[in-house]
């Protein structure tokens, strides 16, 4: 069977719609934009640096234990309070202690009475010996009398001088008692949150028991950044960073503290491979206030110690137009 002949005017007209398209193509390619250059509008700025961090206060949490050994008497706070520096936390049973001042308190006026005795005996032994002295002197009385005077008077001085001893002996006892009776109460040490509370009424504790009360400083948060090593050089004291939270996308305006002088693996990292083999350095930023982060999009308050964030450091300077040629 024979095939259709092929007319000249249909090779035309397919050598003219391959014509057109390519002209289609290459008007597309045309017109195509070009690549929008790094740093310019509508893309992510540069940083010089990019570690992860976490959240945390200087000196950390604080964990408190009662101080001597005892039976607790009263646990005045529960977690979750606010409490203020020198505010009661807990007692231990202060019976034995205060017995102990009592008895330092009696030592102490029996030193005073004591001494008060002397002084009485004192004054009579000197006045009989300046009498005695005087008759002797007169060629009235008995010599020996008037040295046994003398040497009575100088032992009363010597006794006195042992009284005042013993009267600071004693008010030093009640000193000493008086504090171990402190040492019965735990009062914060500063303005604080009380995170956690392991302490029951009733229970025998001492310092070994470990700690009774976990308390959350009142202090600005700073952030705890790992810096890899070969970012160690960009990043300098001072320079300007921005916190980001895992997840909220919440940020904050910061800026380096200081950077550690100690390498060290890293903690952050979820990789095990990566955590093992990564050798950072520690850099501490403190939290700008919000007179100076006008983008702060919460307060810092709100950030918890320990949460994860993300830092970045600085961003990197636009590369300089060229000059135009004159």
């Amino acid at each position: 069977m024979k095939s259709p002949a092929f007319h000249p005017r249909s090779a035309m007209r397919i050598r003219t719609g391959v014509l057109a398209l390519s002209l289609c193509g290459l008007l597309t390619a045309c017109s195509k934009p070009a690549d929008t250059p790094p740093g310019s509008a509508g893309t992510s700025p540069a940083y010089v640096a990019v570690a992860r961090g976490r959240i945390d206060i200087e000196g950390g949490l604080l964990n408190l234990s009662m101080p001597r050994d005892g039976i607790l008497a009263t646990v005045a706070v529960h977690e979750g309070d606010q409490v203020r520096q020198g505010q009661l936390l807990a007692t231990l049973d202060t019976r034995p202690a205060t017995l102990a001042v009592d008895a330092a308190q009696a030592q102490q006026e029996q030193a005073q009475a004591q001494l008060k005795l002397l002084a009485i005996k004192q004054a009579a032994a000197k006045q009989r010996a300046g009498r005695l002295a005087e008759a002797v002197a007169a060629g009235a009385g008995d010599g020996q009398s008037a040295d046994d005077a003398h040497e009575v008077a100088a032992q009363l001085d010597a006794e006195q001088l042992a009284g005042h001893a013993a009267l600071d002996m004693a008010s030093q006892k009640l000193d000493e008692a008086r504090y171990e009776l402190k040492q019965r109460s735990l009062l914060a040490p500063f303005d604080a949150d009380v995170v956690q509370v392991s302490a029951q009424p009733g229970a025998s504790v001492s310092p070994a028991s470990g700690a009774l009360f976990t308390l959350l400083p009142r202090k600005p948060r700073i952030v705890r950044a790992e810096l890899n090593e070969s970012f160690v050089g960009s990043v300098k004291p001072g320079m300007q960073a921005e916190v980001v939270t895992n997840g909220s996308g919440d940020h904050w305006s910061a800026h380096v503290l200081r950077i550690g002088q100690v390498y060290g693996p890293t903690t952050l990292e979820n990789d095990p491979q990566v955590r093992a083999n990564a050798r950072t350095v520690e850099c501490v930023l403190a939290l700008d206030p919000p007179s100076l982060d006008k983008g702060r999009s919460d307060q810092t308050g709100n950030l918890r110690i320990g949460q994860r964030v993300m830092v970045r450091f600085g961003a990197a300077p636009a590369p300089a137009a060229p000059s135009p040629k004159g």
